[in-house]
């Protein structure tokens, strides 16, 4: 064999197994629980497309591309199964048993903490959103004026399960801690707020200590919370949504289709795009 091609053969094995060596390093980052090794098997990630596209092309310009595409692939989603979505426009929960707890391990511990707390049941409810079935437990707390809730979300062969706490203010204001795991699929109304914490934090005593501290940095006395009544919270649940839905064909995120549903406007899918990027750059 030629000395060239004996060159050629050894940097061909070489650049191969640069690139699996990466994709094994990340593939054992990301199975870490440490939140920083699990970014850096990210990145890693990142780093091995990059190295393909560069050995496959010898360009700069071509690794950056393979890096690059990650951030794309969101848009085979969106403009396949997405984009034919219809949601209902006017949803309504449903009372729905209390599912299998061998698939929501940590959602049966959490409404336990909820009773330890102090916290009352109030309902099991549930709805459909186009395939995904949530399910809701809730409580309600008249000291903490709070109403707090274990969701457990399924679709296909995906189930994950989180916890949100929610005061009402005298405003008309809503304030709400979740260890929701993704970025909202619509936007919020300006009367909803937000308090993100990690998605790892299960831990409903902790979410509770969380909520507190947010009202107090946002001041919002206990006084300016309004007392949660257990015969509305459903229609409250329901009318927020409604809120919602209002606000996002105002921003023109969403569109009627005439039959009682909506769907993403091409604003919309825009609008997600920029979510699910937002979930890969968390990596929580």
């Amino acid at each position: 064999m030629p000395l060239r091609q004996v060159h050629f053969h050894s940097i061909l094995m070489r650049e191969t197994l640069i690139v699996i060596g990466l994709l094994i390093l990340a593939v054992g980052l990301r199975s870490a629980r440490t939140g920083c090794l699990r970014k850096l098997g990210a990145l890693t990630f990142l780093a091995a497309s990059f190295c393909l596209l560069y050995f496959l092309t010898g360009s700069l310009l071509g690794g950056l591309l393979g890096a690059v595409l990650w951030f794309f692939l969101p848009w085979i989603e969106l403009l396949t199964r997405i984009r034919r979505m219809r949601l209902p426009l006017n949803n309504r929960l449903r009372h729905r048993e209390v599912p299998n707890p061998s698939f929501f391990p940590n959602a049966i511990e959490a409404a336990a903490a909820m009773e330890e707390a102090g916290f009352e049941h109030v309902s099991d409810c549930g709805w459909e959103w186009a395939g995904m079935q949530q399910f809701f437990r809730i409580f309600w707390h008249p000291e903490e004026r709070a109403v707090a809730a274990v969701c457990l979300c399924e679709q296909s062969d995906v189930a994950f399960a989180f916890i949100s706490i929610t005061s009402h203010d005298t405003d008309g204001g809503t304030w709400r801690t979740t260890n929701f795991p993704f970025a909202p699929t619509l936007q919020c109304s300006p009367k909803v707020q937000w308090n993100h914490v990690p998605c790892e934090r299960s831990c409903f005593h902790q979410i509770l200590a969380d909520h507190r501290k947010y009202l107090g940095r946002v001041n919002i006395p206990a006084d300016r919370l309004r007392m949660p009544d257990p015969e509305e919270i459903e229609d409250s649940i329901e009318q927020e949504m409604r809120t919602q839905v209002d606000h996002n064909l105002a921003a023109g995120l969403i569109k009627l289709t005439g039959d009682g549903h909506f769907q993403y406007s091409k604003r919309g899918l825009v609008f997600l795009w920029g979510q699910f990027i937002k979930d890969m750059v968390r990596l929580c």
